[in-house]
C-alpha cells in the first residue's frame, strides 16, 4: 500500500491523489509502481512540451531537430547516408525521404552523390542547418537546466543513474 503524503513528509500531488483514489477502489492491488511511473509520464509530457518550445525557438520542429542533430553529432563534414540516418533516428524509410525532402527545400541539408557508390546519395548538414540545430541545443540545455534547478548536482546524478538502470532493465 502506498505511503500517504504525511507519512512521506510532503504534501499530496496529483499522483498521490490518483493512487489514494484507486486504493479505495482496488484495495487488493499494489499500486506502488504508479508512484514512480505516473510521475515519469507527467515529467515526460512536460519534457516533450519543453523540447518543442526550445526547437520552435530555433525555427525547427522536433522531427527536424532529430535529423539535424544526428548529422551534427557526426564528425565533419556532418554527413550520413539515408540508411545511416534511419538507423540514427529510428524512423522508417518513407518518413525519412519525406523529411529529407523538406529539410533540403528549407536549405538545412543538401544531398550529394556518394563518391563510393554512384547509385546512392549522402545527406550533408548545411551551415544554416548547423546554426539552427546548435541554437536549438543551446535553448534545450538552458531550459532543461531550469527544469532541474530544484535538484542538486548529486540528486541529478542519482536520478540519472536510476533512470539509466530503469531504461536498460525495461
Amino acid at each position: 500500500m502506498p505511503r500517504s503524503a504525511s507519512q512521506r513528509g510532503d504534501r499530496d500531488d496529483e499522483v498521490d491523489l490518483l493512487i489514494d483514489a484507486w486504493s479505495r477502489r482496488l484495495p487488493d492491488v499494489d499500486l506502488t509502481p504508479l508512484d514512480v511511473m505516473s510521475r515519469l509520464r507527467r515529467v515526460a509530457n512536460r519534457l516533450s512540451r519543453l523540447r518543442a518550445d526550445a526547437f520552435s525557438g530555433a525555427g525547427l520542429a522536433a522531427w527536424e531537430f532529430d535529423v539535424l542533430a544526428a548529422l551534427r553529432r557526426e564528425e565533419p563534414p556532418h554527413e550520413f547516408s539515408p540508411a545511416q540516418l534511419i538507423g540514427a533516428t529510428m524512423i522508417g524509410s518513407a518518413a525519412m525521404t519525406n523529411r529529407l525532402d523538406n529539410l533540403t527545400r528549407r536549405g538545412l541539408v543538401e544531398r550529394r552523390p556518394n563518391p563510393r557508390d554512384g547509385r546512392s546519395v549522402l545527406v550533408r548538414l548545411t551551415a544554416e542547418g548547423a546554426t539552427r540545430v546548435d541554437h536549438a541545443m543551446r535553448l534545450l540545455a538552458e531550459r532543461e537546466a531550469e527544469e532541474l534547478r530544484g535538484l542538486t548536482r548529486e540528486e541529478q546524478a542519482t536520478l540519472a543513474a536510476l533512470l539509466r538502470r530503469l531504461a536498460h532493465e525495461g
